[in-house]
């Protein structure tokens, strides 16, 4: 098991590696060459070219590196992958029932994910490097996210499971329901067979997605995803697109919920994951009201805090104008005021859909002589609404 030296050999390490995981609560595990995925960059820049990206110009500015473990880091020779179950207690769909109430993504309804994973991969790696290496010690990054690392493609290479049509991993034994963690090494470790594609003539993800994302299997269009629009986008989300929301305002699991390969699915363990009570439905009218000191006081630990409490509120205001209850108009209302303009256009946006055309008007005489934004000025003409 030991190297003449005292370190541990690459199969040994290997090992410890998943005993590490598991004790960290790591529902998977498995390991493949830096240079696995040469058929990633091709696609990547394929889909890049077709500006199917939105404005996330990062991913253009990144890609050279996003091309390979090795273009971001040339002496990388392994990577593990890790993934750590999020399966919810309940069908997520659920929360589309009550267009009063918003849905909120399953993997943002508890702590955020990003640090958590981080921690554990620390941990993970805290162990493990002063057992591993040799004369040259063994050097160790991790990554959650945070990095232009093509973690779908590499969890595929490493055994965790497979690009599914709707291009996220699905998992034989977990279904949708994986978060990734990485942990690049310099170290040489046995690698794991790569999962193969059990998708098969199934296209139930691409028939779920309400806004129509998917050009093609296998192939996504951010452009259209309410993921990307209602977290990285950061503009008015686009007219034609605003009613096909709903009541989404902070990401979308329809294409993961469809999925057949969930009944294999077990809820997950982590408990910092689990959806806390006041993320699971809550009140459109109880989020309106939030201003930025509430917004970041709620969030203070969750992945939504990321998206800011504007274009939070942009995400409420489309769900309340989605909601056909005029009883929300108020909140809209109360918002015209506000000192964000992109707040202010999506509570014209969902006054135009709860109020009657002469109210409107009356609203519109009393606020577009004031409004010094020409987005929002635009916002006021009932003409466009027919339009889209």
């Amino acid at each position: 098991m030991l190297r003449g030296s005292g370190f541990l050999t690459p199969a040994a390490a290997r090992l410890l590696i998943v005993d590490l995981a598991r004790a960290e609560g790591f529902d998977a595990v498995g390991i493949c060459a830096a240079d696995a995925i040469p058929h990633a960059a091709p696609r990547l820049a394929e889909w890049l070219a077709s500006g199917a990206q939105g404005d996330m110009g990062w991913m253009t500015e990144t890609a050279e590196r996003r091309a390979s473990p090795r273009a971001l880091w040339p002496d990388v020779r392994s990577v593990v992958m890790l993934g750590l179950n999020y399966g919810p207690d309940e069908d997520p769909r659920a929360a589309l029932m009550d267009p009063a109430r918003a849905a909120i993504s399953v993997y943002a309804r508890g702590d955020d994910y990003h640090e958590l994973i981080k921690g554990k991969l620390k941990r993970i790696c805290s162990r493990l490097v002063p057992r591993v290496g040799g004369p040259e010690r063994a050097e160790v990054k991790v990554f959650v996210d945070t990095a232009p690392l093509m973690e779908k493609p590499l969890a595929a290479s490493a055994g965790l499971g497979w690009q599914g049509k709707h291009t996220n991993l699905v998992s034989r034994e977990k279904g949708s329901w994986l978060l990734l963690g990485a942990i690049a090494t310099t170290l040489e470790l046995p690698v794991d067979a790569p999962e193969r594609d059990h998708c098969g003539s199934c296209r139930a993800c691409l028939d779920a997605c309400p806004t129509g994302a998917f050009p093609a299997p296998y192939r996504i269009d951010a452009r259209r995803c309410v993921s990307y629009l209602t977290i990285e986008h950061k503009g008015p989300i686009p007219r034609a697109l605003r009613p096909l929301i709903g009541n989404r305002i902070y990401g979308c699991d329809d294409c993961l919920a469809a999925c057949p390969w969930n009944k294999f699915a077990a809820l997950g363990r982590e408990a910092r994951l689990a959806a806390r009570e006041e993320n699971r439905n809550p009140a459109l009218a109880e989020l309106a009201r939030l201003d930025d000191g509430a917004f970041r006081a709620r969030f203070a630990k969750s992945p939504i805090k990321r998206t800011g409490r504007v274009r939070f509120l942009r995400n409420v205001l489309t769900a309340i104008g989605n909601s056909g209850d005029p009883a929300l108009a108020p909140e809209a209302e109360r918002l015209l005021a506000d000192p964000e303009p992109l707040i202010r256009g999506a509570a014209v946006w969902a006054l135009s859909r709860l109020v009657p055309p002469a109210v409107f008007a009356r609203l519109a005489a009393r606020h577009v002589p004031a409004e010094a934004d020409a987005a929002v000025r635009a916002e006021w003409d009932p003409s466009l609404e027919n339009a889209a």
